[in-house]
């Protein structure tokens, strides 16, 4: 029988291309910001070795074990006829026929809570990821700091203006300049890389472990800012529907995470041979010539890093629209072919509202990034149980669902307390 032209290699490269212009934006983009982050308020004189090689150690085995392992092995197994994200777990459930104050009622309304920071995710990620990217036009010129909110808000407007077009045909122009970007993240890590080879014994898990052992509340604190590296995970798989696993995971272990290892492995060793750079040291590790191209190229990967959690924002209000579960409003089919890929003309604009006071509101991505760790922390916390129920009720591996969940339950609870302690001390 011939191969159909959906599944012909041409069509699952093409749809691999376009999965990377739409999934990965969101997480391919926390390397703007994540690091830098997390050094916030240390003096320059008191940064050293063994703390930059903990918190590097702590962000690569964030990406290993909450994307590699939590998302990408265990959690994209749970979709509903395709679908993914918060919803899709839920109806798995099968809750709406539940008795009132029944297990599986008490699960369908906790899922309806994580939809609600679902909305709140998609709302922040465009503001943090496009200031983050446009804070770094003060790198080179100082002077025009007073553009960087008017740039944003442009951005933003031209971003959700796009979106009739559809996820699909977005992906198609998306995914080109997402390869170059994570092209680029490889190459300014090795370049940094270059400075201090050693940076790669922070793969040992171990310099975690003396990092926060040695840190006590501040090592904890530490872990609010490196959940930045991992919250486009929930958008991840949120946008399941419009692409399919194999495509996610192919792009994932092939481009994503190596580029982003090696690029935070390079602002680490490039922290280590000049600590004068933690202000910015993703564009430090650029020359001074490219470091404009770079702020560019940047502003255009967190425009695409925000598709990721709008087209997830999409499909998130059309399966609570088809549960019930939201009032009925305009939904256009993109493409003939691809019944997950969907506009939604009122949650569009919404979104774009909200995201622009946030950013008039907030001012800074350092003032967004408290309240953006604790939407998504909480977000994952919730899929986590939500996941391990489901894979109990279908007998996915029971053991493992148990002890693998247990583990990614500490895992996201510890992300979640020390971001809301964040907050309560004061921010970054």
């Amino acid at each position: 029988m011939a191969e159909s032209h959906a599944n012909s290699p041409q069509a699952r490269t093409g749809l691999a291309l376009s999965a990377l212009g739409v999934v990965f934006g969101d997480i391919g983009t926390s390397p703007l910001y994540a690091l830098r982050i997390s050094f916030h308020g240390d003096e320059v004189s008191k940064l050293n070795t063994p703390d930059v090689l903990g918190v590097l150690s702590l962000i690569v085995w964030a990406l290993l074990l909450v994307i590699s392992l939590k998302y990408l092995a265990f959690v994209l197994r749970a979709d509903n006829n395709g679908e993914g994200g918060i919803i899709a777990l839920v109806a798995l459930l099968n809750p709406w026929r539940a008795k009132k104050r029944s297990l599986r009622h008490a699960m369908m309304l906790l899922g309806l809570f994580g939809a609600g920071l679902l909305y709140g995710d998609g709302t922040i990620t465009p503001a943090i990821s496009v200031l983050s990217a446009v804070e770094g036009v003060v790198v080179a010129e100082p002077s025009i700091s007073h553009l960087v909110l008017p740039i944003t808000v442009a951005v933003l407007i031209g971003l959700f203006a796009i979106q009739r077009h559809g996820s699909g045909r977005i992906g198609g122009w998306f995914g080109p300049i997402m390869l170059v970007w994570f092209l680029v993240l490889a190459l300014l890590g090795l370049r940094g890389v270059l400075l201090e080879p050693k940076v790669f014994i922070a793969l040992n898990p171990m310099y975690a472990v003396t990092f926060l052992a040695g840190h006590g509340l501040a090592g904890f604190l530490t872990l609010g800012a490196v959940f930045l590296v991992v919250t486009g995970g929930e958008a991840l798989y949120a946008d399941l529907g419009h692409f399919g696993a194999r495509p996610i995971r192919h792009g994932w272990f092939l481009i994503v995470l190596p580029a982003l290892l090696i690029n935070y492995l390079g602002q680490g060793a490039l922290l280590i041979a000049d600590p004068q750079t933690v202000d910015a040291p993703f564009f430090r590790l650029a020359p001074a010539w490219a470091t404009i191209p770079l702020v560019i190229l940047a502003t255009l990967a967190t425009i695409i890093a925000s598709q990721a959690v709008i087209t997830g924002t999409f499909s998130l209000t059309r399966q609570a629209m088809q549960f019930r579960q939201l009032p009925r409003m305009r939904v256009i089919h993109t493409e003939a072919g691809e019944a997950g890929q969907i506009y939604l003309p009122a949650v569009n604009w919404l979104l774009m509202l909200a995201c622009i006071l946030l950013v008039l509101g907030f001012r800074s991505s350092e003032a967004l990034a408290s309240a953006y760790g604790v939407a998504v922390s909480m977000d994952m916390l919730i899929t986590t149980v939500l996941t391990v129920t489901v894979a109990l009720r279908f007998g996915w591996f029971p053991a493992m669902a148990v002890l693998g969940g247990a583990s990614f339950l500490i895992i996201d609870s510890t992300f979640l307390v020390a971001t809301l302690y964040n907050i309560m001390d004061g921010g970054w």
